[in-house]
């Protein structure tokens, strides 16, 4: 049957190449093809040999016409090189020794510099073809481990605006794996994951080759936080207001999660010379995680002195009511949630932060005041109930803080001796919650 096919291919060439005989070549559409009517006869009937050799797998046939194309006019026909990364892939899975499959390596990767030069326009056409090469030196010379750096960096940077992020991810990847493996330094690694990651900043819809990427970052062990420290020291002791140096060292050191004395001094000083809500609110998750509570309200403080959004302030609000509330610094909690509920009334969360703000103050109250300031602990932690949803983070804590809440009313008994009767109006004399009116409500 493979014979049948051959010579039938043979002679639909002959058919072909009598009907170009009698075809003139010399108008402008053949120009790519040839100076001369001659040459342009000669590499189109290559081209068709090429396609028909291909088609019916006569691979040796075709690499005949392939090299004949390449060396005489390689920027006639994409299709030259489409065809010959075809054959070249088959002929290396064929290979019968580890020569022989070099051999055609080196072709298939030769075809890639060819066609990336003869039609590697626009840029992202360049990088793509450049792409493809750096993918099959990985796939068939896996151990040339520079050699594959060097072909991704070129693809890379063949569309610099704009990189492919797979392309990215896989290189990154395989920084990350010679890393490992001695080839290169950390250094290296952390500089081109901050010189990378805004390609997927910049594009929402390669969130997978995202999580690729950063997962081969924080899986390499160069970002650990002994390294930074010792890259970032000195590079900041010799410009301590290097501020691109500063912001890279708050970033990574933040994904890293680190807490030594150095990553600390370095945030507030990245502050200082970048102030900025962005800046501001790094620092305040950065100390609210250290559990220094006062210097995490400070930086929240300072993100909404440059904050105008009413949106953007509720938030920063909310957020500076629960670290207030969790750092037991209840006076601010209140006067944080009250200002958010300025804005938006309807905001569960800041009601949340009210309730707890007032229940609290009970233990500095005495006597009756203190039952009494339940009933506005209550109050509030109801409207929170009344916002939030089931699914709500604090859905949960508020259903128990409110059972806790009514457990704690005044009996009727203490009502009557203070001259108080279920349903009336009473206005709280006791700490945060002084000046608030509730309702009478027995235990």
């Amino acid at each position: 049957m493979r014979k049948v096919q051959i010579l039938l291919a043979a002679a639909l060439a002959c058919t072909g190449t009598a009907a170009m005989a009698q075809q003139d070549f010399s108008g402008p559409q053949f120009a790519r093809w040839g100076e001369t009517v001659e040459e342009r006869e000669a590499n189109i009937q290559a081209s068709n040999f090429l396609s028909e050799a291909y088609k019916n797998r006569d691979y040796d046939g075709a690499l005949v016409q392939l090299r004949f194309l390449v060396k005489n006019r390689p920027q006639a026909s994409v299709n030259t090189f489409k065809y010959g990364a075809n054959i070249f892939r088959t002929k290396i899975n064929m290979a019968q020794t580890r020569d022989e499959k070099y051999a055609y390596v080196d072709s298939l990767l030769m075809l890639y510099d060819l066609r990336a030069e003869y039609f590697g326009n626009p840029a992202s056409e360049k990088a793509s073809i450049l792409g493809e090469k750096a993918k099959a030196l990985l796939l068939y010379r896996s151990a040339d481990r520079e050699g594959i750096r060097e072909a991704f960096k070129e693809a890379i940077a063949a569309n610099a605006a704009q990189p492919d992020p797979e392309i990215v991810a896989i290189y990154y990847k395989n920084l990350c794996d010679d890393y490992h493996n001695d080839e290169i330094y950390a250094e290296e690694v952390i500089a081109e994951y901050e010189r990378l990651i805004p390609v997927f900043d910049n594009n929402p819809d390669a969130e997978e080759n995202r999580k690729q990427f950063e997962s081969a970052f924080m899986l390499s062990g160069a970002a650990n936080c002994e390294n930074l420290e010792r890259i970032f020291s000195a590079k900041l002791a010799a410009n301590p207001d290097d501020s691109t140096a500063l912001s890279q060292a708050v970033r990574l050191m933040s994904v890293s999660k680190c807490n030594s004395p150095f990553f600390l001094d370095t945030a507030e000083k990245f502050y200082e010379t970048s102030p900025s809500a962005e800046s501001a609110l790094l620092l305040a998750q950065i100390f609210q995680e250290e559990e220094d509570y006062d210097r995490a309200i400070k930086y929240l403080n300072e993100a909404l002195s440059v904050t105008e959004d009413t949106a953007d302030r509720e938030a920063l609000l909310v957020r500076l009511g629960v670290v207030s509330m969790v750092g037991n610094r209840m006076s601010q909690a209140a006067t944080a949630a009250r200002q958010a509920l300025n804005l938006n009334p309807e905001n569960g969360i800041a009601y949340f932060v009210l309730a707890q703000a007032y229940s609290s103050a009970a233990a500095g109250c005495s006597g009756f005041s203190a039952q009494a300031v339940y009933w506005a602990a209550y109050d509030a932690m109801s409207q929170a109930l009344s916002y939030m949803s089931e699914e709500d983070s604090y859905f949960q804590a508020a259903k128990t803080s409110q059972s806790a809440y009514r457990s704690r009313f005044p009996s009727s008994e203490e009502c009557f001796f203070n001259e108080l009767k279920e349903g009336e109006r009473y206005t709280v004399n006791c700490g945060v919650a002084s000046g608030v009116v509730t309702t009478v409500r027995y235990r």
